[in-house]
């Protein structure tokens, strides 16, 4: 599978969400490999995806050609007095403060972008 890149193997698609057991058994009947090494594989990913967003991590992680992960500081916003409501013209509003918080954010990269057009 891995010499063959000229003619892609073209995949059925699936027309019901997977549970977690049912991609373990769908990789490892793929693979060859049980379903335990799998699970193994997909938990060293998730602590991998992890240490990359932790505090003190380089705050990114990429799976190459499917997606990015980011984690986003977002600063503290004060609170204000007298601002329009939006959605009753004519009133003000108090809006209170907001701490500082990280948001993360999964980007699509190309190769994933172009799975979902097929």
């Amino acid at each position: 599978m891995a010499g063959n890149k000229t003619s892609p193997k073209k995949a059925a698609a699936i027309g019901e969400k997977f549970t977690k057991t049912a991609i373990l058994t769908s990789i490892a009947e793929d693979t060859g490999l049980s379903k335990k090494q799998v699970n193994a594989v997909l938990d060293g990913l998730t602590d991998l995806i992890e240490r990359h967003l932790k505090k003190r991590g380089a705050g990114e992680f990429t799976l190459p050609g499917l997606l990015k992960i980011k984690a986003v500081k977002r600063p503290a916003r004060p609170a204000r007095k007298g601002v329009p409501n939006p959605f009753k013209p004519g009133e003000l509003m108090d809006i209170p403060k907001k701490p500082a918080s990280v948001r993360v954010k999964v980007l699509p990269l190309k190769k994933l972008k172009s799975m979902a057009d097929l």
